[in-house]
């Protein structure tokens, strides 16, 4: 029998396939087998050992008057009631106050140059007499505060050493993705130094300040942490460990740390100053939502609404309130955050450019800054009305300003404006929030004195075809917009 014989092209093209299908698997495997050493490293060891040197442990003490108060409550004929009297007349000397204490706080930070610069919390050291620093290897070293802002509770302090000390540098934040490792580092709970590894959980969360920019984070945060870093894997500081939302007082995997590109423009301004500087444009605002941006024409909800215009840059530059700011020095603004951060993070004096929607179209205005540290926002006081009658529109009972209806809102007298003095439960105004005792300022961006004024900006907003007349309203003189559906 013959044996078969292959034609030497196919035989050849096979092997060939065979031998590219191993090659794709291998390197497949590979950039997997990759993906999985970044993602998990085997050890943080030697990042932790080139870092830590740079962290330290911070330690304060201050003078606290002690309260003359009744100390713990017991019940009457309790076996303890006379304990606690006996324990409290010594150590009070009787009726005589107790003598103030000194009371001690722990925290933690890192060292930012050579030179001595610690970062840290300025609920660490607030109202602090005495800081002390501690390094790694048990050098300790006084302190002195530098500046602090607690607007973002950062603080910068200062230590003299007789050597460049170790330390360690900013990342860019703003780079850091959900489900990248980090590392924090710092002193929980007073223990020393410690090291918990996690990963990103989320970015751009805000508390309760103005200019709030956290990442959170499931790596282990303790008391005692606050004011450490949180690392990347490159060594690079990207936060400073601040919160934890915890129900117990311990980590239950929700940590927040500042983001560094935040902190570091604080910490640039107060090693230059010893404060802060921020800039101020000089309004007050809201976010547009899709009920005003359609009552404002706008295409979709975005840029953030003047509500108010006092004494100031924005006043002066021509801002009126009613204006959408949707750039502001050439940067797109889609929400009031966005703003407070642009504005805040520029200089003070520079003069910018803001783009503003108004009556339909855009407008760009000059405006110069001022300091936002300095600013007085004092809210005008306006003037008078008269025409004592009342009418329902939309669901809404109002009436003209008088100076006795001022007086009951607790506003000056020649204050303007129509009172609301009730509002149908069942109608769309009491939806929007609207209630007795709010003062429309303006009706479809122009002034409203009257039941005239009113019922006219209605009925233009029905004849442009609008779904809606946007008010101006003020509830114990604070303002806001509402969209209020003009449908009959």
């Amino acid at each position: 029998m013959k044996p078969i014989a292959h034609p030497p092209g196919r035989l050849a093209g096979g092997i060939r396939a065979l031998w590219l299908l191993t090659l794709g698997l291998a390197m497949v495997v590979a950039q997997a087998a990759s993906a999985v050493a970044q993602a998990a490293p085997p050890s943080f060891a030697d990042l932790v050992e080139r870092i830590q040197p740079a962290v330290v442990n911070i330690s304060t003490s201050q003078t606290v008057a002690t309260s003359t108060e009744p100390g713990p409550m017991v019940p009457p004929g309790s076996p303890f009631e006379e304990f606690f009297r006996d324990f409290l007349d010594r150590n009070q000397n009787g009726d005589r106050p107790r003598r103030p204490r000194r009371a001690a706080a722990l925290g933690s930070g890192f060292v930012i140059s050579e030179d001595g610069y610690i970062v840290t919390n300025n609920h660490v050291i607030e109202g602090a007499d005495e800081i002390t620093v501690e390094f790694l290897g048990g050098e300790t070293l006084d302190a002195k505060i530098v500046g602090t802002d607690p607007k973002t509770d950062i603080a910068l302090l200062k230590v003299e050493a007789d050597r460049p000390l170790p330390f360690v540098r900013f990342g860019d934040s703003d780079k850091a993705r959900v489900g990248d490792w980090v590392l924090a580092v710092g002193n929980p709970l007073g223990q020393g130094f410690s090291v918990s590894a996690g990963i990103v959980s989320a970015r751009g969360r805000a508390l309760s300040g103005t200019y709030d920019d956290f990442i959170q984070t499931d790596a282990a945060i303790n008391r005692g942490n606050s004011g450490g870093p949180l690392f990347n894997m490159d060594g690079e500081v990207i936060g400073v460990n601040t919160a934890i939302l915890s129900p117990t007082g311990g980590s239950i995997g929700i940590g927040f740390s500042m983001a560094s590109n935040v902190v570091s423009k604080v910490v640039d301004q107060l090693m230059k100053y010893g404060e802060t500087r921020r800039g101020w444009l000089g309004v007050r605002i809201q976010d547009v939502t899709p009920d005003l941006a359609e009552g404002l024409g706008l295409d979709e909800p975005r840029g953030a609404l003047v509500t108010d215009v006092p004494e100031g840059p924005a006043k002066q530059a021509g801002i009126e309130p009613g204006d959408v700011i949707v750039a502001f020095d050439g940067e797109e603004v889609d929400n009031t955050r966005e703003l407070v951060t642009l504005v805040g993070d520029s200089e003070v004096g520079k003069t910018v450019r803001v783009t503003v929607w108004r009556d339909g179209k855009t407008r760009t205005l000059a405006v110069t800054l001022g300091r936002r540290e300095e600013a007085e926002r004092a809210m005008p006081a306006s003037a008078p009305s008269n025409e004592p009658i009342e009418k329902e529109i939309l669901g809404v009972t109002v009436a003209p300003m008088t100076d006795e209806l001022a007086e009951q809102l607790g506003l000056e007298p020649g204050s303007e404006g129509l009172v609301v003095k009730d509002v149908d439960p069942a109608s769309a105004a009491y939806e929007k929030g609207l209630r007795a005792g709010d003062v429309i300022s303006e009706a479809g961006q122009a002034p409203v004195k009257s039941v005239r004024d009113l019922e006219e900006r209605v009925a233009e907003a029905r004849e442009a075809g609008r779904k809606s007349v946007l008010l101006l309203v003020r509830r114990q003189g604070e303002p806001r917009f509402l969209a209020l559906p003009v449908s009959e």
